[in-house]
């Protein structure tokens, strides 16, 4: 990463200011603008998010923000309602009321004498989600945004569910948002209101785990904030952005191929982050691309982005696998309609011996039956890759033992896959609940499997999630089940491999009892988009090297830790996943600021019994300058049986050494088709 320390214009920080909203709440922003902005105004740019803008990543924050202010932009980080140091409770994501501050917020930026009145919107994640959110509701000042790893469909694609299956990193993200919630203002900015402002939260924010178990299907609770259901309410110009090993790269493919105003898609080989940070690598230059889209969009220059090709994506060599790539080999490819014409599908057949052909069988009588062991998913990773320390697949061998595999021959010839492989499967299950794990892989000749995508679909989800139904024991059902797009090639020599398992935990919550599906392979096949090498790809602008602003000092006092531990008690038959996620203590030297944050999770299953899976995180996080101290714990457990789901969660909020706050949660919530 390359610093950038002289820009074309000079940059004020304004550590802390307040915007009013209609109500009397005043959220608190940091601003960086562009010296002489009030003689000469400029677009504005908003990146609204829980996150803290004063402390948690304040140094990358800050590198991103004042490059853009570098640059002539008024770049402003905003705390949500109840984040931060705003005003208010923050009750849960994406609400109504979040929105209307943002629009508030935007209106605000456009009329303040330092503005143009055109504003951009960016973030990842949260950010990006917000943005996408806002411009479907069109407020007049907003220009353009850029969304980073973000999703337009909250049910089908996002941190809650897939394919109708309640994932494991709904915890996960459940236990990291009450960790944050748990957090004060910062006595220096807000003064003595501090402490009230903390009881009001830890009071008021509640477990947010338990508000969305009760919305196990797409209701309105999910389609509230899913632009995709209506993809015409965004207007403004929309560049996507995500990584093959990120949660949310197959939205980037449905924006660009639904959305009506100018758009465009950029995936990469990296995981949660921004790509100018991209790991796995190769990071580029991101915060250029983004000053391309805002100059275009905001100060009507002519930068060459409608030029751009409409979706340009990482087509990703083959690779060993292992948990944490440095680098993805690879190249940059490019296509300028989404879906394109007459692509090209490839289509293997599966039968009785476990081969993919090309070749259609003739005997649909034929069964194969697979009931999983709860050890598969295991060495899944995590949903959503933040490479925070070994989240992604390991060899998939060490999940095939439980799993109906079916490999190809070895291939003649390389090809390349641009797409969502789609699978077709006629089935029938033993249990009137149950669920579909599908894991394409690449074998290498010496055996190593390498997961380069996967599907999840409940069963009782096939027609769709809105209104689910029950599976009728032994009838067969034929049903499609679409994996995870991809940019991937395959070498000759190497072999395609087919996993299907009856469970995929903790990746995915396992079904209510032991299920057997039975697969009429004969009945059943794999497409494959294919998309062969063009001389234009080696014509495509490469981007700049990766740069930004400075990051500002911090002075580390205990490093990072991050690992995954499998746990097996052969004696027990228990098996266990431990993530630990410490990300260390440090000092922010300019506000002097001592941060301590850490977490640890557990993910236990006893034999086959479903009743046995348990999820648990804990989480600690500390703050401190000079005499002022306060430490906050966290602990959520969801278990189940065939009926309910079990959440139980505490909190302890701690001043010093004295505990000032703890409350104690214990919910049942039924299963719905889940």
């Amino acid at each position: 990463m390359k610093e950038i320390r002289t820009f074309p214009h000079e940059v004020e920080e304004v550590e802390n200011l307040w915007i009013p909203m209609a109500d009397g709440v005043h959220l608190a922003a940091r601003m960086w603008l562009p010296r002489g902005a009030e003689a000469s105004p400029v677009p504005g740019l908003l990146e609204f998010i829980p996150y803290r803008k004063r402390d948690d990543e304040r140094g990358k924050a800050a590198s991103i923000h004042h490059y853009f202010a570098g640059h002539g932009y008024a770049s402003l980080r905003v705390d949500l309602r109840g984040s931060g140091d705003s005003e208010g409770v923050l009750e849960d994501e994406y609400l109504s009321q979040e929105h209307e501050d943002g629009l508030a917020v935007l209106r605000w930026m456009a009329e303040q004498s330092w503005c143009t009145g055109k504003v951009g919107m960016f973030g990842i994640s949260w950010g990006g989600f917000n943005a996408l959110q806002i411009a479907a509701r069109r407020p007049p000042e907003l220009g353009a945004i850029i969304t980073i790893c973000s999703t337009d469909d909250r049910y089908a694609d996002d941190i809650h569910h897939m394919g109708g299956c309640l994932l494991g990193d709904n915890l996960s993200w459940a236990s990291t948002m009450f960790s944050y919630n748990s957090l004060p203002p910062d006595p220096e900015l807000v003064g003595d209101a501090w402490r009230e402002m903390w009881l009001e939260r830890l009071e008021g924010s509640g477990l947010w785990l338990a508000k969305w178990l009760r919305h196990q299907r797409r209701d309105a609770y999910w389609k509230h904030g899913s632009i995709c259901e209506n993809y015409g309410d965004v207007q403004v110009p929309v560049l996507a952005v995500s990584g093959w090993a990120d949660g949310y790269s197959n939205a980037v493919f449905r924006l660009v191929a639904n959305l009506e105003g100018p758009r465009r898609g950029l995936i990469g080989p990296w995981s949660h982050k921004y790509p100018h940070r991209g790991e796995p690598g190769p990071a580029i230059g991101f915060l250029q691309e983004c000053l391309r889209w805002w100059d275009a969009w905001l100060k009507g220059e002519d930068t060459g982005v409608g030029d751009d090709p409409l979706l340009r994506v990482w087509m990703q060599d083959s690779v060993p696998p292992t948990t944490r790539y440095s680098h993805r080999p690879g190249r940059w490819v490019a296509e300028e309609e989404w879906p394109p014409r007459g692509r090209e599908t490839r289509r293997y057949c599966l039968d009785q011996a476990g081969r993919l052909h090309k070749d259609t069988g003739e005997d649909p009588s034929v069964a194969l039956t697979i009931q999983s062991p709860l050890s598969v998913g295991l060495y899944a990773g995590k949903w959503c890759s933040y490479a925070a320390g070994p989240d992604l697949a390991y060899d998939q061998r060490e999940e095939d033992g439980g799993a109906l595999v079916f490999d190809s021959p070895r291939l003649e010839e390389s090809f390349e896959v641009l797409g969502a492989p789609e699978l077709t499967l006629e089935l029938s299950s033993d249990r009137p609940q149950a669920m579909v794990a599908a894991r394409l892989s690449d074998v290498a000749p010496d055996d190593r499997a390498t997961r380069v995508s996967y599907g999840l679909l409940n069963l009782s989800h096939r027609e769709g999630s809105e209104t689910p139904e029950p599976l009728e024991p032994g009838r067969r059902y034929r049903i499609r089940l679409r994996l995870n797009e991809i940019a991937q090639g395959f070498p000759a020599g190497h072999r395609l491999r087919l996993s299907l398992s009856t469970v995929y935990w903790p990746l995915s919550w396992t079904p209510p009892e032991p299920v057997a599906l039975t697969i009429f392979p004969e009945r059943s096949a794999l497409d494959l988009p294919v998309r062969n090498p063009r001389p234009e790809d080696n014509e495509l602008r490469p981007f700049g090297p990766p740069e930004a602003a400075p990051a500002g000092p911090v002075t580390l006092l205990e490093p990072e830790h991050h690992n995954w531990l499998v746990h097996r008690d052969l004696a027990s038959n228990e098996s266990t996943l431990e993530v630990i996620n410490d990300l260390g203590t440090f000092r922010l030297d300019d506000i002097d600021l001592v941060m301590r944050t850490g977490a640890r999770e557990w993910y236990r299953a006893i034999g086959n019994d479903p009743s046995s899976v348990r999820g648990e995180a804990e989480w600690e996080r500390g703050l401190r300058r000079r005499a002022w101290s306060i430490r906050t714990v966290t602990r959520t457990v969801l278990t189940s049986d065939s009926e309910n789901f079990y959440v139980t969660a505490q909190l302890d909020a701690f001043e010093g050494d004295k505990r000032i706050f703890c409350r104690s949660w214990d919910e049942a919530i039924p299963r719905d088709h889940v």
